[in-house]
């Protein structure tokens, strides 16, 4: 008998035969994991648990290696329904689990994004207009996880550190303004909260801008998808200040 008890954060959730459903969760020691929970879809407690997002306890068994398995679900923090009152943080939320669910692979070990994910979580619930830029930070972190970095150490010109402003779209280096000027159609802007300063007008735009340019141009192009997840693509959208009128 195969089997693990570890904290998960539910991924989705797939009705599955009568009453149940096959979930996928990131587990902190295990990875991506699927498995089916029996009487996911008519027990109350475990609907209510089995929100994308939340944080739970699962213990996982299967007779043999390469099978589905079975999980055990309690709860343990409710993140979902901590922020049904904010329409980004929640489109967040479903943005983090789908990237998470459609980009890791199945039991690859990734315990630093499993704690980076859950502080995220954790930032959102507790509301308040910080979560946003740490929102894309968690991009920037997730694409580093998966070799996809984007290095705003240094110019990729000149090895300076300061007044990074741009980043190239075919190296994913950072560009000093002095060498970004004759070319800036062709890079992305940095925002202002990834350069050392404030947050300015539209930051968490562009920085979705910069973070969404190699989920589609690494990830996405490197995998058997089509597009990004809808949740994405909103979340972008709603932070778009020129889609928002009077």
């Amino acid at each position: 008998m195969n089997e693990f008890q570890d904290q998960g954060i539910i991924l989705n959730v797939r009705s599955h035969g009568e009453g149940g459903a096959v979930i996928s969760v990131l587990t902190e020691h295990y990875g991506r994991c699927n498995g089916y929970v029996n009487g996911a879809q008519s027990s109350k407690r475990l609907r209510s648990a089995l929100q994308p997002g939340n944080l739970v306890q699962v213990d996982w068994q299967a007779k043999l290696d390469g099978q589905l398995g079975r999980f055990d679900i309690e709860a343990e923090t409710d993140y979902a329904s901590r922020v049904l009152d904010d329409a980004n943080a929640l489109c967040a939320i479903q943005s983090i689990c789908a990237l998470l669910g459609m980009f890791l692979p199945e039991r690859e070990t990734h315990t630093s994004l499993f704690h980076g994910t859950q502080a995220i979580l954790t930032m959102m619930a507790a509301g308040g207009d910080t979560w946003p830029p740490a929102y894309v930070m968690w991009e920037m972190a997730f694409l580093k996880e998966l070799g996809y970095g984007i290095d705003l150490s240094q110019c990729a010109v000149t090895g300076t550190g300061e007044n990074l402003t741009h980043v190239s779209p075919k190296s994913g280096r950072a560009v000093c303004a002095e060498q970004a000027a004759p070319h800036i159609s062709k890079l992305l802007p940095i925002p202002q909260f990834l350069q050392g300063g404030g947050m300015h007008e539209n930051d968490v735009y562009i920085g979705l801008r910069l973070t969404g340019y190699f989920l589609i141009h690494r990830l996405l192009q490197h995998s058997s998808f089509q597009t990004l997840p809808d949740a994405r693509i909103a979340l972008e959208n709603a932070f778009n200040l020129s889609n928002i009128t009077e």
